[in-house]
């Protein structure tokens, strides 16, 4: 026979369950004629810290009812309860943003879907038709459902690329004229502002997504002033102290680098623009500079492969002439200097030919080399920086360098080069910066130059005016 005390409490759990279910299904039927006063509104906050516990006991009584053929109805009763109370504030918490998005909108159905499958299986017990084969059926699809709504909750929580596999999406290469706005400030913001500003998650009423929400601003105003650096709310909360509340990024989250929060500064400082080009930006531009920086990988995940080098290889490559240091540490990225000796010899660059892979950076500025160290040069692959300015290098020797196709900066002024070193020039990939006076380029081929390759920062010298000024009265 039932305890009558036992038989009171479930009678009082079974009226609270379905007054629940009404309140919910209401509150999903009418959320557009709903408004909420604030206190009501704070209730639904509680949602995140509720949401695991209806989750664990849930799928605590599916395995019971498969390895034990049946589960308590007082544990079933406040899995039921639980995910009540959990959807409620759910729902109460997504009152919160103006439009809500897809994320929210599914996260916040599926869970609704797993309270009313859980209440569904909760009457089927309490009638005694646990045992039904259709029961089963309910409870795997309720272990689905929770695992979609778990999935979809991350995604509202954390940004759509949270449970994304590691490796699975690829960051898309800057072009070598890129925009401003779309190319280099939405990676600034896609890595740091829009997991919280999106449309499934509008913090402050602010969403970062495209241009024209950015533009929109938020509830504290204009996110961004175009031309007014000081009046832009985004750059006012980025040098907020991080223990400040209003701090951007919270203090929970990896906060902008120097670099980051420059490129955003110079970008409404020259007008906020969405189709700004970099080959539109004055040569002294400081956002030209970073721009270039962001492009460029990190160093040592770049040269992480290199093959090893011994200490004792280096010192038997070395002389007072020819200096080889590592990049950093226990690099096997080597910087490579070399000095005119009283006696030049070619054999100390030749000799390097057994660690061309690893020379990253060298510098032969002044030497007089020739055909056979050109020849050297070109099997160093991975070769970032190369001086070989003030030498007799000609437009037959720089047909050499085209399979340096990691090569970002090149000195080669005042040497013999012409026209006839454009083509090579204009071949590698990677070069950003090429230091070019007193050659034999003309100046119809420089403008050409910087025709094709507009990203490329070209150093040809004082404007001849200038020089022809200067030269008499300054050595």
């Amino acid at each position: 026979m039932s305890n009558p005390k036992i038989s009171k409490y479930y009678r009082w759990a079974d009226y609270l369950i379905f007054g629940l279910t009404v309140f919910l299904v209401f509150c999903l039927l009418f959320e557009s004629r709903i408004g909420l006063p604030a206190l009501v509104g704070w209730l639904g906050r509680w949602h995140p810290l509720l949401l695991h516990f209806p989750i664990v006991l849930l799928l605590v009584a599916v395995f019971l009812s498969f390895t034990k053929g049946g589960v308590p109805r007082l544990l079933l009763a406040i899995a039921v309860l639980s995910a009540l109370v959990t959807a409620v504030t759910g729902f109460l918490l997504g009152m919160e943003p103006a439009d809500k998005g897809l994320l929210l909108t599914r996260h916040q159905w599926l869970g609704t879907g797993v309270t009313l499958l859980a209440v569904v299986w909760y009457v089927l017990e309490s009638q005694g038709l646990g045992r039904w084969k259709v029961i089963k059926v309910l409870q795997i699809l309720l272990v689905v459902m929770i695992g979609f709504a778990g999935h979809y909750g991350g995604m509202v929580t954390h940004g759509e690329e949270f449970l994304a596999l590691p490796g699975t999406k690829e960051r898309k290469k800057i072009p070598e004229n890129p925009l401003i706005y779309g190319d280099i400030v939405t990676r600034v913001l896609d890595n740091n502002c829009v997991s919280c500003h999106n449309p499934d998650k509008q913090k402050g009423e602010l969403v970062m997504a495209t241009y024209e929400d950015l533009m929109a601003g938020g509830k504290s105003g204009n996110t961004i002033v175009p031309g007014d650096v000081e009046k832009s709310e985004l750059i006012m909360r980025l040098h907020l102290p991080p223990t400040d509340e209003d701090h951007m990024p919270p203090e929970s989250k990896k906060p902008l680098s120097d670099s980051e929060i420059q490129i955003l500064e110079r970008w409404i400082a020259l007008g906020a623009s969405d189709t700004l080009k970099l080959d539109q930006l004055p040569g002294n531009e400081p956002l030209a500079a970073l721009v270039n920086e962001m492009r460029t990988p990190d160093p040592m995940g770049q040269w992480a492969g290199l093959p090893f080098v011994a200490d004792s290889t280096l010192e038997n490559l070395g002389s007072d002439y020819l200096t080889i240091k590592r990049v950093a540490g226990s690099s096997n990225a080597l910087v490579i200097n070399m000095y005119m000796p009283p006696e030049y010899d070619p054999r100390l660059i030749l000799d390097l030919k057994r660690i061309a892979p690893n020379i990253v950076e060298l510098d032969l500025s002044g030497l007089p080399i020739g055909e056979k160290e050109m020849g050297l040069i070109a099997l160093c692959g991975n070769l970032d920086r190369l001086e070989i300015d003030r030498t007799p290098v000609t437009d037959a020797d720089m047909g050499r360098l085209k399979g340096l196709s990691k090569l970002r900066l090149l000195k080669v002024y005042q040497t013999g080069i012409g026209d006839g070193s454009l083509q090579v020039l204009e071949s590698l990939p990677d070069l950003k910066k090429l230091y070019l006076w007193r050659t034999g380029v003309t100046e119809s081929g420089l403008e050409g130059l910087k025709a094709k390759r507009p990203a490329l920062l070209v150093d040809d010298g004082i404007e001849p005016k200038l020089q022809a000024f200067f030269e008499p009265k300054d050595s």
